[in-house]
């Protein structure tokens, strides 16, 4: 069956960073996303249960033929599905010749753990709960349609637009076919959380952006007028550009930069269907881009997201079950990279304004980056206090600190997130 392969590749490509479970399946080609989607969410649930389960009954010694991936997917279907599909094709006697042992490994760890449901030998975290519970977020993209118009749309639909959100507690008691506009930013619609929006005509358009609001702070804080011209520095996947081509009305010039090739190619799609042509992308390290290259002297706006270890991510106890805190040593290399990309972009001869947000937790990306960077900058930057309503503020760890930007689903109802805003201090005459 076609479904088991796609969902293997999937699987694969998590494993690998690739993407997420979702870029990957919608990226697939596979005809019914739906069905594919939930074959490798529910597999990837159960992942290390069925790592235990097939490591146990030595499967894949046993059949040298049979990579891992699929192996799992179609342990899970064995085991945990609804048996398999279409008639399970040439893997259905494969796992026949197993399946006696494959069950009574499953008996011995759920007698093991004190058990007697599969449910009850997961071992999921809470971030996966507050995963499941998170409004759906989504960005109007202004380059192709407006506010007034998308809410019309979705009320011929049957949707029940409940006007602009005077608090979180709007947001977190949003149910059924009821939505909201979000009391921060103007062109984010809030829907209640499980909302499916990727075969909503608007989102297959590019009308509307599927975006965590914390994650569309970065654009929104940078604020670059129509004109500018801006670096996105570490810019796959793609959104935060988007929103930055919205803001600037697709009028100045956007240099994004990212090393990625297949993220990139997804990139020009993403950015092609949300109606963006004032970017130029390069396959480049921005380490490696001159602040003294001639096209580069009218920047003066740059959003530095660079790569991080994605501890805020509530999807990455779903993809990536069993995910702890990252070690001591990738902390370090991550901090490492993170300080030389902003301390090299705080080099941009024209440089006014800087955004570095990352989608982390961890105060060794965060906090300690932001301090370094100032310390390097011979008080050329200032960090700009920002949104003084917001609720959850930078850990105070040196002076100033506070100016900084927390996110989080208790206290922000999204994604963990941190933001800094840097301004270069005007020149005393």
């Amino acid at each position: 069956m076609a479904v088991y392969a796609a969902a293997a590749a999937v699987l694969a490509g998590v494993e690998s960073r690739q993407g997420s479970i979702k870029g990957l399946v919608y990226g697939s080609r596979f005809q019914n996303v739906k069905q594919l989607y939930a074959l490798v969410c529910e597999t990837q649930r159960y992942s290390a249960v069925l790592d235990a389960v097939i490591a146990s009954s030595g499967l894949l010694r046993a059949e040298k033929k049979l990579r891992p991936h699929m192996a799992k997917v179609l342990v899970y279907e064995l085991l945990m599905g609804q048996g398999f599909r279409g008639g399970g094709g040439r893997w259905k006697p494969l796992l026949a010749r197993h399946q006696a042992r494959l069950k009574a490994e499953l008996a011995r760890l759920k007698v093991q753990r004190g058990v007697s449901r599969n449910e009850d030998l997961l071992e999921l975290g809470s971030k996966s709960d507050l995963a499941s519970q998170m409004p759906r977020y989504v960005r109007i993209n202004t380059l192709k349609t407006c506010s007034d118009d998308a809410v019309d749309y979705f009320k011929r639909q049957g949707f029940s637009y409940q006007g602009r959100a005077s608090s979180l507690e709007d947001l977190r008691t949003l149910k059924g076919k009821h939505f909201l506009l979000d009391p921060l930013l103007p062109e984010l619609l809030v829907f209640p959380a499980q909302t499916d929006l990727h075969e909503h005509p608007l989102y297959q358009v590019g009308h509307l952006i599927l975006q965590d609001k914390a994650s569309c702070l970065p654009a929104m804080l940078l604020a670059p007028p129509p004109g500018s011209h801006v670096i996105d520095a570490c810019a796959a996947p793609g959104n935060k550009t988007s929103h930055l081509a919205a803001l600037l009305k697709n009028q100045g010039k956007i240099f994004a930069f990212d090393l990625d090739a297949k993220r990139l190619a997804s990139m020009a799609t993403l950015l092609a269907r949300a109606g963006v042509s004032c970017c130029e992308l390069a396959e480049k390290d921005f380490l490696a881009v001159s602040p003294s290259e001639q096209r580069y002297r009218q920047v003066q706006y740059i959003l530095l997201d660079p790569s991080c270890s994605g501890s805020g991510m509530l999807t990455r106890q779903l993809e990536e079950p069993g995910t702890g805190a990252p070690s001591k040593e990738r902390l370090q290399a991550l901090a490492g990279f993170q300080q030389r990309a902003l301390c090299h972009a705080l080099t941009f001869p024209s440089l006014q304004r800087l955004v570095y947000s990352t989608c982390s937790l961890c105060q060794e990306e965060n906090e300690d980056v932001v301090r370094e960077a100032l310390q390097k900058s011979s008080g050329d930057f200032r960090l700009v206090p920002v949104l003084p309503s917001w609720p959850h503020r930078g850990l105070c760890t040196f002076p100033g600190a506070e100016h900084c930007l927390r996110a989080s689903p208790e206290t922000t109802l999204t994604g963990g997130f941190f933001i800094a805003v840097f301004e270069r201090k005007e020149v005393s005459r």
